[in-house]
């Protein structure tokens, strides 16, 4: 057995380094010309008129949520997502209604919101499972046949595509994650996305404790005038962004592209090896989207059996994710979804990350060759796969 492979690893270069260094240098590190820099160039990326740049996801799904005005009101969403999706409702005030998903996808099943929506719903809540895009067309049909804010979880989904136009930069608001797995990484950091200037001046503002104009503003170096007076007109967060964190989100922006070729180039290798192994499935990928590839997912029977033996091998692997309605926090909100609860008790991400070589994941692929075929025979010989 070889090294141990992750699940994911993000990728530095000197460039990152050297950023680091030169911001380091300048004397500045809290909020200020890098993040503003990154803020527009994001924006100009994804193709909206504004960027916040925040210290997390989270804090952008909460933002969104305050400034939709969910409090007292429904918001549909999925149950097949990192806790925070859904946490962000709650501390919005707003009331989670948990739709079912399309079982080749994962992603929330425009069939299921349709079903969901009464007069008390508020906002659709979609998250982009894995980086491949919902159907939105659908999605912003119904928002827009009920007046409904939609909001996307693009945490995994940066740089991903539905019919051309990047994720994120559909909906009313966009929120993106930074976090040290993600395709860009700030090493912790997100971003909230909107084309609604008031709503992003507000959110400017939520963001640093409610103050009207942050400390940058007022005492950049080479102002003719200087003033330490601001006014709080609503209380806010401790959100913001640093210009640390800002500086190397500029050199992944530059390296997003090419790393997420990369990550499609090793998902079809996968795509194509799995073909030969009866018993495992990848989720599916539909016409319309260009997937962002933040991960890998296998559908495979015995999942558990087989998470414990590429561990045994060497392997990370991990499950993306528990269905929150069934969570104890959410016993108020559950339903029955069948389709999240039984998908959920067979999908597992594998490696997958730019920078994986030929031989990692010909022996993750080889590996997992092995456990079917094992199972197959009730013991644990396998065979070897041959990989294109």
């Amino acid at each position: 057995m070889g090294e141990r492979i992750p699940l994911c690893k993000p990728s530095f270069g000197e460039e990152e380094f050297r950023i680091l260094r030169q911001t380091l240098e300048s004397g500045w590190i809290g909020r200020g010309p890098r993040t503003l820099e990154f803020e527009e160039q994001f924006a100009n990326f994804i193709g909206v008129e504004h960027v916040v740049a925040l210290n997390s996801a989270t804090a952008a799904l909460h933002l969104a949520m305050l400034v939709a005005e969910v409090e007292g009101q429904e918001v549909l969403t999925t149950s097949i997502t990192f806790v925070s999706t859904n946490h962000a409702i709650l501390h919005g005030g707003g009331r989670p209604v948990f739709c079912d998903v399309e079982p080749d996808t994962l992603n929330i099943d425009p069939r299921e919101i349709e079903k969901k929506i009464t007069p008390t719903t508020r906002a659709i809540l979609v998250m982009h499972y894995g980086g491949h895009a919902c159907d939105m067309d659908s999605i912003l049909e119904l928002a827009d046949d009920h007046g409904l804010w939609v909001i996307e979880d693009t945490a995994q989904g940066c740089g991903g595509l539905y019919r051309e136009r990047k994720l994120g930069a559909m909906g009313d608001i966009g929120c993106f994650s930074f976090q040290a797995t993600k395709n860009l990484t700030t090493g912790d950091g997100g971003a909230l996305a909107t084309n609604d200037a008031a709503l992003a001046e507000r959110v400017r503002k939520l963001r640093w404790v409610g103050i009207s104009k942050p400390t940058w503003e007022r005492f950049r170096p080479g102002e003719a005038r200087r003033d330490w007076m601001y006014a709080v007109e609503e209380l806010g967060f401790k959100y913001e962004m640093n210009d640390l964190a800002a500086a190397m989100g500029l050199v992944q922006l530059g390296k997003l592209e090419q790393a997420n070729t990369e990550r499609r180039r090793l998902l079809e290798r996968y795509r194509q090896a799995f073909t030969d192994i009866e018993g495992v499935e990848l989720l599916a990928h539909r016409d319309y989207a260009t997937s962002a590839c933040y991960n890998a997912v296998i559908k495979v029977e015995e999942r558990d059996e087989l998470y414990s033996y590429l561990h045994q091998h060497g392997i990370d692997s991990n499950v993306y994710y528990y269905p929150n309605h069934l969570l104890p926090l959410y016993k108020p909100y559950t339903t029955r979804l069948p389709i999240s609860e039984a998908e959920a008790q067979r999908i597992l991400a594998i490696p997958l990350y730019p920078g994986l070589s030929a031989a990692d994941q010909d022996r993750v692929i080889g590996c997992i060759g092995d456990f079917i075929a094992g199972r197959r025979e009730g013991g644990e010989a396998g065979k070897e796969v041959a990989v294109q």
